[in-house]
């Protein structure tokens, strides 16, 4: 996506670097609504169904001091019905000059609606490919804000394209829906050899480089890009580049980094874009192998304020590590999968506002993480309403789809919560087998297709959690109360309540931290499931206080931790013994605590057995390991954990 912001220096201070990535998300997400009110009304064309693009042959013309385009665009398409025409999305001011079938002339007409029409003179029955060639040319408009410009730098021309998502037909014939992939792409890029200064032009585009040809005082560089990518990450650009490279291990399969940058900013850039490499490594490492390491990574400086994820290189307004990491992060989140409409748009915004995150945690350590987990939050409740997903209306609003607060932040925590819900080994498999799915890599993703995968990754249902989090609206506030009834054990009740009527309840894992009055410490992970809720913690010190979610883990705000609760529970003994056990235990009781039901539950929270009281237990067909006790009561839920042997 685009984005605006300003640079951002590699070592700050923990603080320095949170108040400046809050000002670079904040002109990242206003830069993206101006660069997509343009365009949110654009419907799919259902003149442009009828068929699948196999491929295309891009043969264009460009001088970078000048705003215009020729071209000759080649076509191999595949009819899912028999056509006896085939249309094209072409911006009415583009003048169409010829068109071929099959190297024959055939007729065509362009009209209002911004369609180019091709009359075959064969018809093409469903499941036949045909191929046609359409010659063009003409001066694309733009404002600045839009696809194709013509623009300088230090005084040097420079020409680039930016058609996110709908931009492309602006200047070339197309087929713009965001359900069809090209499957593979031939880019020829011919420009006058040298500007007015004897300096010679270098053009860019997607995939690996494969020639350059000269031809009197033209120069020509051919570029092939062998994996399916849509109509708007296709880009061009060209200027008196300086090019230098990095080269990926890449575990033994090296592949190049080409940093295509103003001759004026080479010594800075050379310097910002070294952390490009263990950004690299980083996300390589947790995911999978950059998707296009066959081809190249690539940066290429543009005159926009920001960035653009163009598949394999991203044009780039500045080098700092928050833009370079957002726009790694969108080869695999946004171009590899490409969110399946604005309803999951969370599925691009959500991942690579968190894949900069994790940067952050890698780099910077878990202080700074922290940090960056506690803005998002503040961003994200600092409303009480708002979904991850957008409903049907949602979708008529620009400022809504990019919201900072939802897609982004909003989005960005769903992923962290998830992750802790799962652990690591479960969710990073899930978010790889997302990666890999075979209907999934390289084509389009719905939420729920994210969430069906996860499950299958962790074995867990997941319909609560993305029910509260993601479709629903708002966030809990918790209310901790507890005593240290004695030495060995906490008590621990808790309490929530919710910004939002759509959720009744959060279900979530909740970490706290048990601070001792000799500096001792002890986390407790409590599987928060019902009001009222009270766990006991064993203990081997007189604890001073107790501090909520110490790492800015989850969703939440207003939340409190006070000492000592009024129930009588806590002034007397609740035991479960032995612990650990073989084949039986006993509860010990206070005889004001009336117990209506026992369950037995394993380490997902899945319940294993169900009873009414009984002070003897038998546990010998269960599975070795650790279990939990939960006791409904007339003082509320009472958790306890069980050791089987």
């Amino acid at each position: 996506m685009k984005f605006c912001i300003t640079l951002l220096l590699i070592a700050f201070t923990c603080l320095g670097f949170s108040q400046n990535f809050e000002e670079d998300q904040s002109a990242i997400m206003e830069a993206e609504m101006k660069s997509a009110s343009t365009r949110i009304n654009y419907r799919v064309n259902p003149n442009t169904g009828n068929y699948d693009i196999k491929y295309h042959k891009l043969d264009f013309t460009i001088n970078p001091s000048v705003a215009s385009i020729s071209g000759i665009v080649t076509t191999h398409f595949e009819a899912k019905e028999n056509m006896s025409s085939i249309t094209f999305d072409l911006t009415d001011n583009m003048n169409v000059s010829k068109v071929l079938q099959n190297g024959s002339p055939v007729s065509y007409s362009q009209n209002t609606n911004d369609e180019l029409v091709i009359n075959l003179t064969t018809t093409v029955n469903q499941g036949e490919t045909g191929i046609v060639e359409v010659t063009y040319s003409g001066a694309p408009q733009f404002s600045g804000f839009d696809s194709f410009e013509a623009s300088t730098h230090s005084g040097d021309p420079v020409l680039w394209t930016l058609s996110e998502p709908y931009g492309a037909k602006d200047w070339w014939p197309c087929k713009q829906d965001l359900n069809d992939k090209i499957d593979s792409i031939d880019i020829y890029i011919t420009t006058p050899r040298f500007n007015s200064q004897s300096e010679e032009y270098v053009a860019v585009s997607n995939g690996l480089e494969q020639s350059i040809s000269f031809n009197g005082s033209n120069k020509t560089t051919h570029f092939k890009h062998n994996f399916p990518i849509p109509a708007y990450l296709v880009a061009i650009a060209a200027t008196n580049y300086s090019v230098f490279t990095q080269t990926v291990p890449n575990n033994g399969n090296p592949f190049e980094i080409v940093n295509y940058v103003y001759p004026e900013t080479l010594a800075s850039a050379q310097v910002d874009t070294a952390v490009t490499l263990p950004i690299m490594e980083l996300f390589s490492n947790l995911f999978e192998e950059y998707p296009y390491a066959s081809e190249k990574y690539g940066h290429a400086q543009f005159g926009w304020g920001g960035g653009m994820e163009h598949t394999t290189v991203s044009f780039m307004g500045n080098f700092s590590r928050n833009l370079i990491a957002h726009e790694l992060a969108h080869q695999w989140f946004g171009d590899k999968i490409t969110c399946g409409s604005w309803k999951d748009i969370w599925l691009n915004e959500g991942f690579a506002t968190y894949l900069s995150g994790l940067v952050i945690e890698d780099i910077d350590g878990n202080a700074a993480f922290t940090s960056w987990k506690q803005g998002r939050i503040n961003n994200i409740t600092s409303q009480p309403g708002g979904a991850v997903y957008l409903s049907d209306q949602d979708t008529t609003n620009v400022g809504r789809i990019f919201s900072g607060r939802l897609s982004y932040n909003k989005g960005s925590m769903v992923l962290h919560m998830l992750r802790k819900k799962l652990g690591e080994t479960d969710f990073y498999q899930g978010i790889q087998d997302y990666l890999n799915d075979p209907d999934l890599a390289f084509g389009y993703a719905k939420t729920e297709d994210l969430k069906s995968i996860l499950e299958n990754a962790s074995g867990e249902d997941l319909t609560e959690f993305f029910d509260d989090w993601v479709y629903n609206e708002g966030y809990p506030s918790y209310n901790i109360e507890w005593s240290q009834p004695n030495p060995s054990q906490v008590q621990i009740q808790i309490d929530q309540t919710q910004s939002h009527s759509s959720v009744n309840f959060f279900e979530a894992p909740i970490k706290l931290r048990l601070n001792g009055v000799n500096s001792e410490k002890q986390y407790a992970y409590l599987n928060h499931t019902s009001n009222g809720q009270v766990f006991l913690e064993s203990v081997t010190f007189e604890v001073d206080n107790i501090q909520f979610d110490p790492e800015s883990d989850l969703i939440s705000r207003n939340n409190s931790v006070v000492l000592g609760l009024s129930d009588s529970i806590l002034d007397v003994s609740f035991v479960v013994y032995p612990n650990p056990a073989h084949s039986e235990v006993f509860i010990q009781k206070p005889n004001d605590l009336i117990i209506s039901k026992i369950e037995i539950l394993d380490l997902l929270g899945r319940k294993v057995k169900e009873m009414l009281f009984e002070s003897k237990i038998s546990i010998e067909l269960l599975s070795s390991g650790l279990h939990f006790l939960k006791f409904e009561t007339n003082k509320g839920t009472i958790h306890k954990r069980l050791l089987k042997q």
